[in-house]
């Protein structure tokens, strides 16, 4: 018996509308959907008539179903991979199985789709010939060092940051790289509040003055010897 499929299938990051018609058809098709939240991915599956079995893998229990999976797939069946958001493996879960189920011959196939830094870095205004993908900044620990590493980067750098240390970062970067270091902020991508900001360090934390931050953010800092 040939083995099945695993599909990695990137999810709109807020507008259910941003999802391709082939990610649409393949989640017709797999026998079942791992999903990091299954309510999230049941609210997408739901808006577009998709009835599918929904099996939860995210961060607390990849490792411990990961066998499982790959026996499943082993035996024939055909899986996709979903994250609440975007693309699987990018700052989500999807890597480990990925890795095991290349190691074991399976045939991984990734569409094409949403992801939120991409967005955010394209929309900035900052140069994105040449980048660096960071994910999310330490809470605490180790936070100092990773911005203290962009001293002399000439590349734009990505973070993803909460809501709740955002000003906490923007703040630091201002200390350690300079107050007219360029940033930019992607906010809300794709919903209905979405709000982008452009400008220096300094220009982008007195917008949080006046404006309590909400919501989910990307942050990108340009290079040091950015015009």
């Amino acid at each position: 018996m040939s083995s099945g499929k695993l599909y990695i299938v990137p999810t709109p990051i807020g507008n259910l509308g941003d999802i391709t018609y082939r990610a649409v058809e393949i989640l017709k098709t797999v026998d079942a959907v791992l999903a990091e939240d299954t309510r999230q991915t049941k609210k997408l599956l739901n808006h577009y008539e998709i009835e599918k079995k929904l099996i939860p893998f995210h961060q607390h229990n990849e490792h411990k179903n990961l066998q499982f999976i790959i026996d499943k797939l082993q035996a024939g069946e055909t899986f996709a991979v979903c994250s609440d958001a975007g693309m699987p493996g990018i700052s989500d879960p999807g890597y480990l199985l990925i890795r095991e189920a290349i190691a074991h011959d399976i045939e991984v196939i990734t569409l094409p789709g949403a992801v939120a830094a991409i967005v955010a870095l394209v929309n900035s205004g900052l140069p994105c010939d040449t980048f660096v993908y960071e994910g999310f900044l330490p809470h605490k620990k180790g936070k100092q060092t990773k911005i203290l590493n962009l001293l002399e980067e000439k590349r734009t750098t990505i973070f993803y940051e909460s809501p709740h240390r955002i000003v906490k970062s923007l703040t630091m970067i201002k200390e350690l790289l300079g107050e007219d270091r360029k940033v930019a902020i992607g906010r809300e991508l794709t919903k209905k509040f979405e709000e982008h900001l452009r400008g220096t360090v300094t220009e982008v934390l007195e917008h949080f003055e006046t404006k309590e931050p909400k919501g989910e953010f990307v942050l990108l800092v340009a290079g040091y010897d950015t015009k």
